[in-house]
């Protein structure tokens, strides 16, 4: 006797996939079909309907890895059951998760990088977030035993990735935005004096601001909190939003001073899965020494086996992406990440020539400094019979992802177009790219368009 009944013989496995019954309509999209399908029908409709995706290699607007070697595919397969939370059942992936950390404890100059302490996320969102917490309980510790009121703190950023408005929102910190100044393309050091005060919990400073590609003056930041601090008494910490620049700056700019060379800096977030060049959804974030993580921000659990510490917003995630972080460290080096982010400005310094040469553009940043990127806007608008949103919208039709918005707070009124240059972006790509735009230019000279600037979004 037959298990399950059917109302209809199995399929032939030789069937044509398009001739199964489950390709015979519409997928479901609102009610679980009753019927079990014939699983290579299934993969083959759901990846028709990704191929309607745009292809991730085109997309310029990303600061998050598109492609990766066979092995880490392998290594993520093989890591496909394994939780990372779970220490004590998955001890050597907790092991590679801790060797990560000490070693970019190392790499950012720890005072001690065998015993700082730091975790992985699921992203340099999370991880600056828990970055964030951590300076308000540390303030708020300081506020209670000096008697004082610890119920309006405050934190001061510049033009900083949406993560830090959910951070204020969410945990009820007042977000002090420093309004970009009319020349420049991230926050300076001397604005500061005009919004720390004694519930600051701390200075967020970007190592690759999101609107430019910048690196913020962090040693410049910190010498004023320096300053600030002699004359005031007010001690602020800092904490460096590395998300893109902290697998960049100690490669192409090794003689930067942004890290924990300066006393200043309590900790620094880093995202993986950007120039750290491992697959989504992977971030870090890592403390100069073990007292500056409050221990009333770390739970205990019994019941995954063993007492096991545990510090995220998450709690099960799984260990492939700590893997495949751990196997580019080994497989690139500090050779292998120079290498392939030298290749990447490269190519970024030919985009900044050719989109410079191109004659209605003014190119704000052109890749050397900072991160392998370009960003520019139009060199004058006004007479101008395009703007940067058409722009994106010609490219768009060849498959381009490249977006157009506005600066941050102080620079709205200034609309940009930026490029990032990644691993698997080569110089053969974006030269590309350079004549689809030089093309989507003279489409765009030789008549008037009409595009609403909110047809274009801007996407991280």
């Amino acid at each position: 006797m037959p298990l399950h009944k059917t109302d209809r013989p199995a399929a032939s496995p030789y069937a044509d996939v398009y001739t199964l019954p489950i390709s015979e309509r519409a997928l479901p999209k609102f009610r679980m079909p009753e019927k079990v399908s014939e699983a290579r029908a299934v993969r083959a409709l759901i990846h028709d309907e990704l191929s309607l995706d745009g292809n991730a290699s085109q997309n310029l607007a990303t600061f998050c890895t598109t492609w990766a070697e066979p092995e880490v595919h392998a290594l993520m397969d093989e890591c496909l059951g394994k939780n990372m939370v779970d220490k004590d059942e998955y001890p050597q992936t907790a092991a590679l998760e801790s060797r990560c950390v000490h070693m970019l404890a190392d790499l950012w100059n720890s005072p001690d990088g065998a015993t700082t302490l730091g975790c992985s996320t699921t992203g340099s969102s999370e991880a600056g977030m828990l970055g964030g917490l951590a300076l308000k309980w540390r303030w708020r510790e300081r506020r209670r035993a000096e008697g004082k009121p610890a119920d309006r703190p405050n934190l001061v950023v510049g033009p900083v990735q949406v993560c830090w408005e959910k951070f204020a929102r969410y945990f009820d910190v007042e977000l002090r935005q420093v309004p970009l100044e009319s020349d420049a393309l991230g926050m300076r050091a001397h604005q500061l004096r005009d919004h720390v005060d004694e519930n600051t919990i701390g200075v967020v400073a970007i190592l690759g601001v999101t609107y430019t590609c910048v690196y913020e003056p962090v040693a410049e930041i910190a010498a004023e909190l320096d300053r600030i601090q002699e004359e005031t008494g007010l001690d602020v910490p800092v904490h460096v939003d590395a998300a893109s620049g902290g697998f960049v700056a100690p490669f192409l700019h090794p003689d930067l001073v942004w890290d924990f060379r300066l006393p200043r800096v309590a900790s620094i977030n880093v995202s993986g899965h950007k120039y750290g060049m491992a697959p989504l959804g992977i971030g870090w974030v890592v403390w100069r020494s073990a007292e500056l993580l409050p221990e009333d921000l770390v739970f205990r659990v019994s019941y995954l086996g063993g007492d096991m510490p545990t510090f995220a917003l998450n709690f099960s995630r799984p260990g492939g992406e700590v893997v495949a972080q751990y196997y580019n460290l080994l497989r690139l080096g500090r050779e292998g990440y120079a290498k392939v982010h030298g290749a990447c400005a490269t190519t970024a310094g030919m985009l900044a020539e050719q989109v410079a040469a191109m004659g209605p553009f003014t190119v704000l940043y052109d890749g050397q400094d900072a991160l392998p990127a370009v960003t520019w806007t139009l060199a004058d608008p006004a007479a101008c019979p395009f703007t940067l949103y058409d722009v994106t919208d010609q490219l768009r039709r060849r498959g381009w992802q490249v977006p157009a918005y506005p600066l941050a707070l102080g620079r709205e009124d200034t609309v940009v177009q930026r490029v990032l240059v990644r691993h698997g972006t080569g110089y053969d790509k974006i030269a590309l790219l350079v004549d689809d735009l030089r093309d989507a230019v003279g489409r765009l000279t030789e008549g008037p368009t009409a595009h609403a600037p909110e047809q274009s979004a801007f996407h991280h």
